[in-house]
Parts: C-alpha cells; sequence; structure tokens
C-alpha cells in the first residue's frame, strides 16, 4: 500500500476507532459513578422551639415507594453555626437535609451528631462531609463499623432502594467518637451528649438543647409505630426511657415519627411494647415453651394495625425469645 492510500484511509480508520474506544469508555465510567436520582418525596423543615426544627419521616419500613424516608432528623440554628443530629437513610435524602436546613438558614453546618448506625440514619452523610461538617458518634460504634455488617446492609439497600443508594454511596465514619457523656457551647447555645445504650443499639447517644429544652432520641423512641427491636438489649433500653423520662425535656424528638410535647405519654407505646415482649417471651422461657408455638398462640391485636408491625414484630419477638434464653442463664 502507498504512503498516501495509508494517510488516506488506514489513519484515519485507526483515528476514529481511537475515538469511539474512548468516547465508550468514558460513557461507561460515567453511568458507573453517576450521582444517584435526587429526592422527590417531600423533606419540610418543622419548627419545633426557638433555635430547633426536624423533618418527619413517612410510617413504616425503607421501600421504593418512600424512597427510603422513613426516619426523622433535626438541626439547631446558632449565630455560630449549625448542629445536625442524624442525616437521614440515603445520599439524597442527605441532600434534601441540607436543602432543608438552606432553606432556614445560611450558618454552616459545622457538625453532624449520629444518634447510631442504623442505615436509616447515616447513609446521608455524605452530603455533610462534602461542605466540611464534623461527624461525632459514639465510641462504641467502632466495632460494627469495623465488622462485615455495615457492608452486608450496604448489599442490601442497593437492591431495596435503588436507584437511591447504589456504588457512589460510601460508609463515612465518624471523625470524632465519643467515649461518654459530652457538653459543648456553640454560637450562646448549650448542648449534652448523653450515652444512653445500649438500647436500641450499644452505641445510642441522645442530644438535649438547654436554651429550647428539647431533646433528639434517636431511635429510643418511635411514635406512631412498632419499633424495630432485633436484637437489641430490651432490659437496657427500658431503663433508658425512664432516663429520658426523668430529664423531663419540653419537646421530644423521636428518630420515627411526630415530635412530642408531651414526652411521658408518647413514650408509652415502646414502652408498652418493649414490656409485653418481654412478659409473653419470659413466660414461654421460663415454661419451655418453643419460639414458633408462642408466636402462633400470641394475640398480637394490641399492636397488629400499627405501622411496620408486619415487618418487624416476628424479628423482635425471635429477638425478644433469644434475650430472655440467655437473661435466664443469669450472669456469665
Amino acid at each position: 500500500m502507498s504512503e498516501r492510500l495509508f494517510l488516506l484511509f488506514v489513519v484515519p480508520f485507526f483515528r476514529l476507532s481511537a475515538f469511539l474506544l474512548v468516547f465508550a469508555c468514558a460513557m461507561t465510567f460515567g453511568a458507573a459513578t453517576a450521582a444517584p436520582p435526587p429526592a422527590t418525596v417531600p423533606v419540610k423543615a418543622v419548627k419545633v422551639a426557638p433555635h430547633t426544627w426536624y423533618v418527619e419521616g413517612m410510617r413504616g419500613v425503607p421501600s421504593r415507594q418512600n424512597q427510603g424516608f422513613t426516619s426523622n432528623a433535626g438541626f439547631v440554628v446558632t449565630p455560630a453555626g449549625v448542629v445536625v443530629f442524624d442525616a437521614l437513610g440515603t445520599p439524597p435524602l442527605g441532600d434534601a437535609l441540607l436543602k432543608a436546613i438552606r432553606s432556614v438558614t445560611r450558618q454552616p453546618v459545622r457538625r453532624v451528631i449520629v444518634s447510631h448506625f442504623h442505615a436509616d440514619h447515616f447513609y446521608g452523610l455524605q452530603a455533610f462531609k462534602r461542605i466540611g461538617a464534623e461527624v461525632w458518634a459514639d465510641r462504641r460504634v467502632e466495632a460494627y463499623l469495623q465488622s462485615d455488617a455495615p457492608r452486608a446492609r450496604l448489599r442490601e439497600r442497593k437492591s431495596s432502594l435503588a436507584p437511591w443508594v447504589d456504588d457512589t454511596l460510601q460508609i463515612v465514619v465518624p471523625d470524632r467518637y465519643l467515649d461518654g457523656d459530652t457538653q459543648f457551647e456553640l454560637g450562646g447555645l448549650h448542648f449534652s451528649i448523653a450515652r444512653i445504650g445500649p438500647a436500641h443499639t450499644a452505641e445510642d447517644i441522645t442530644l438535649a438543647v438547654r436554651e429550647d429544652a428539647v431533646m433528639f432520641v434517636g431511635d429510643l423512641i418511635f411514635t406512631g409505630r412498632v419499633p424495630f427491636v432485633g436484637d437489641a438489649d430490651s432490659k437496657a433500653w427500658l431503663a433508658a426511657i425512664d432516663k429520658v423520662l426523668l430529664a423531663r425535656p419540653r419537646v421530644l424528638v423521636p428518630g420515627h415519627g411526630s415530635a412530642s410535647r408531651n414526652a411521658g405519654a408518647d413514650l408509652t407505646l415502646t414502652r408498652d411494647y418493649l414490656v409485653f415482649l418481654r412478659h409473653i417471651m419470659a413466660d414461654a422461657v421460663r415454661d419451655f415453651v418453643p419460639f414458633e408455638e408462642v408466636f402462633k398462640n400470641t394475640d398480637w391485636s394490641r399492636f397488629s394495625q400499627l405501622p411496620a408491625f408486619d415487618a418487624a414484630n416476628r424479628i423482635n419477638a425471635y429477638g425478644t425469645y433469644l434475650l430472655l434464653e440467655k437473661e435466664s442463664l443469669g450472669p456469665k
């Protein structure tokens, strides 16, 4: 082949092939790393005290229908910046929470306090890390984050909450681990973080805002729905609820359900459900009744019409049965 023909036909062909290859790779890489779509469920800030707002998730368990928006988060605005409590359950929901904060204030978000590391409360952290916020959590979450459990939950959520949870989600670890109760001041407001766990999880913490008499309690309280108990220490959980009652907050913001101005009344559902589970399963363990038998023969009508009952109750009951078996053996 002559040099002229080579330059005329072959070189342009290879240039075109190379261009198409680069374009295809770029498109593939872009598709793999594209951000998930924005959340379209309404995430609206509700004011509950002079400096304090929260957003309320939908009732039920995370699903594509609610886009994973089933938990609450809150924020406190001070003259020196914003303190956030929890970050919701997907990266797009974290973006939506930040947008709700921006609808109230342009103050920078200084820190995010995470009540516990269940997916519906911390998967939105990426939005806050991007703007330089510091993440605080209890030291006892370290063991969980170093286990396989977070990766297993992420695989499940990539399936159940696609496309809002995908390969772009990163497990954000705390910038600061708390080793006990912690107090701090920001912009003239005084904050108290209480180590309330083990209860719902080992790492449960609450946040109280002194000037507003508001307490964020995470999943220590579920208002209007069946709590997720799983393998939690329900005996310690009940003791933690009593501690919250002693604090007498004017406003109680739970991890799920509406904020309360009557903490005693709204603590009742979670407390009654836990007491009921423990009573039924303790009797079964004492009398050597198999779990399947006691579960089938229990009258659940008091709670069966509540949101999340079908999804959570059997898991809760079995976890409590195992816990009561362990308790029946006494301390090690």
